[in-house]
């Protein structure tokens, strides 16, 4: 193999070859390769051009290629050894591979501004938000939140306002789903309960709405939400939904329509519609 090999490179163990030599979790090695390069070239992807050319050198690409190769503990040899691993890896190549050549050609937008381009927190705080607050009654799942906060900070709601037993940040799980947005998103004060909040927030001049599949709720599409007043949509548990003596103090109920044998959609994804369908309707 040419001495310019990004596998016979000078890294300490997926590359070395002295290393390799002399680790008996080498053990294989060209069987995986030759698998490996297998599934990559099914893939469009020449094994030969990651091993040789310059482009992918030090890249998330190449050091998943070497690790496969050189695993660094038992644990993960047996399970490089495992019948499909080897296409389980070049899938995950093939993305890296992607994600690398969309980057260099400044493709890639589905990511966060980097620091020298994002805005600071105090700037953050002085942001014009809409005019718009989400109250979760009695969420139970960390993962629903965490999506959550991290649409309503895309949107630039004002708040998201967990009720109940809602989980609140830093929920490990949240923080996970919320991708970083959870600490620009203002979740207003713990253990006040869905009525209260509603209460409150019918007392400063909000339209509150509550999302819920009920016999007299009107179809999202046909609701007559205004954008003159600051509006509020209250969304349930994901098994009981919204509480009754909440929808009562609901200016109207509003849903969703559905078209197959379910007749709800994951509050996540329901809440994202929701939002998004009022700032269509003028508020941005």
């Amino acid at each position: 193999m040419a001495t310019n090999s990004r596998v016979l490179g000078s890294s300490r163990s997926t590359s070395n070859p002295d290393y390799a030599a002399d680790n008996a979790l080498a053990e294989g090695r060209d069987k995986r390769k030759s698998k490996l390069d297998e599934e990559l070239n099914k893939l469009g992807i020449d094994p030969n051009e990651m091993e040789h050319g310059s482009e992918q050198f030090g890249t998330a690409a190449m050091r998943t290629y070497n690790s496969f190769l050189l695993p660094k503990s038992k644990g993960a040899l047996a399970v490089a050894e495992s019948p499909t691993r080897a296409r389980v890896v070049a899938n995950n190549i093939s993305f890296l591979v992607r994600e690398f050549k969309a980057d260099q050609e400044e493709w890639l937008r589905n990511v966060d501004r980097n620091r020298a381009e994002a805005v600071s927190k105090s700037e953050e705080n002085t942001r014009v938000k809409h005019p718009v607050v989400i109250v979760l009654d009695n969420v139970r799942s960390a993962h629903n939140v965490g999506n959550i906060l991290r649409l309503a900070e895309a949107a630039q709601v004002e708040s998201v306002r967990l009720c109940g037993m809602t989980p609140r940040p830093p929920h490990p799980k949240i923080m996970k789903t919320a991708m970083g947005a959870a600490e620009y998103v203002d979740v207003g004060d713990a253990d006040t309960s869905t009525l209260q909040t509603v209460l409150d927030l019918k007392a400063k001049g909000y339209d509150v709405y509550g999302v819920e599949t009920t016999e007299t709720a009107i179809t999202l599409w046909d609701a007559p939400i205004s954008n003159n007043n600051p509006v509020a949509f209250v969304f349930g548990n994901e098994l009981i939904g919204v509480d009754v003596e909440v929808l009562e103090e609901c200016k109207n109920v509003i849903s969703l329509p559905t078209y197959g044998n379910k007749n709800s959609l994951n509050i996540a994804t329901c809440v994202g519609i929701v939002a998004w369908d009022y700032l269509r309707r003028g508020a941005t």
